[in-house]
């Protein structure tokens, strides 16, 4: 009795599907299965088919005053090597 009890485990051990290891997809999931792109619903839809947008949802960039700011928005991706001054040594100190 004991040997069939320890067949029985060892077989469902054997019948694992390398596809339930797998990450789970639409494609491998129930049909009304949606994983969506981890974003979140800036709305909700309406029972005729409409869709209202709430602004409370939407993301709000706040962009200080930049007037008479030195420096420009755009950093090279290959900086030119620039000379260090007396001036930045001493400023550092």
């Amino acid at each position: 009795m004991t040997l069939g009890l320890l067949l029985g485990i060892g077989r469902s051990f054997r019948r694992k599907r390398a596809s339930s290891l797998d990450i789970l997809s639409p494609k491998r999931a129930p049909r009304d299965f949606y994983k969506g792109k981890n974003c979140k619903p800036s709305g909700f839809h309406t029972r005729k088919g409409g869709y209202v947008v709430q602004p409370d949802k939407l993301p709000n960039y706040v962009v200080p005053d930049l007037t008479g700011f030195k420096l420009k928005p755009y950093v090279s991706q290959c900086p030119v090597n620039v000379n260090k001054t007396n001036e930045s040594t001493e400023a550092s100190k």
